[in-house]
């Protein structure tokens, strides 16, 4: 189904936007204009880089077209809608925010919260704390040879949350940049990959990216 932001919306995108907030928050997103083979919604992770009452710049692995509608699910900011309106030159693109007047100050609310205290989360306590980088794109590389792009959207030593175009089975090796792993779970846009040897801590983010 193909969506257009509404004349009054797009009005309102043009006029002056309040400062935006630097943030690396997880999310997914899907794009109204692609579906998989059995017509559902195609869902794809994301991490918003930047949010204002107005626009979130997302990092993300299928970037869309200039206009088409898209939704995305931001950690701490919940669902968002609106179009897409330019790429981002690491891969990614802005989004420009469709909302009633309402849900626009509540929205300027939770950024003015959020800037304000984004620095105060809470401790990870898992055995591999997770960790993200600022340009998280990486490539899978299967048994039979093919290469396929990536947005790794975390990672810690012993293993790695991915997205692409599409997800591998359950139980399918594959190297991630460098290090070989197993598939081992699948979640609502992208897959899980444990590694085979659990990698050292300050060595796995160059062997994830290679460049």
């Amino acid at each position: 189904m193909s969506r257009v932001m509404p004349d009054n919306d797009l009005a309102m995108i043009g006029r002056p936007r309040e400062a935006a907030v630097t943030v690396s928050l997880q999310g997914e997103y899907w794009l109204w204009n692609s579906r998989d083979m059995a017509g559902e919604l195609k869902r794809f992770a994301c991490r918003a880089i930047s949010i204002s009452p107005h626009a979130v710049a997302l990092v993300a692995p299928v970037r869309g077209s200039t206009g088409e509608w898209v939704s995305a699910d931001i950690e701490h900011f919940g669902r968002l809608d609106g179009g897409i309106g330019r790429p981002l030159d690491h891969r990614g693109f802005i989004m420009n925010i469709v909302a009633t007047a309402d849900e626009r100050r509540k929205l300027a609310a939770k950024v003015e919260w959020y800037g304000k205290y984004k620095n105060s989360g809470a401790v990870d306590r898992r055995t591999h704390p997770r960790s993200a980088v600022e340009y998280p794109f990486s490539t899978l590389l299967f048994a039979d040879g093919a290469i396929m792009s990536c947005l790794v959207t975390d990672f810690s030593a012993s293993g790695v949350a991915v997205s692409a175009d599409s997800a591998p089975e359950i139980g399918t090796v594959l190297a991630v940049g460098k290090v070989v792993g197993r598939v081992n779970r699948l979640f609502p846009g992208g897959f899980a990959v444990n590694f085979i040897d659990v990698q050292e801590p300050q060595s796995v983010e160059g062997l994830l990216f290679p460049g």
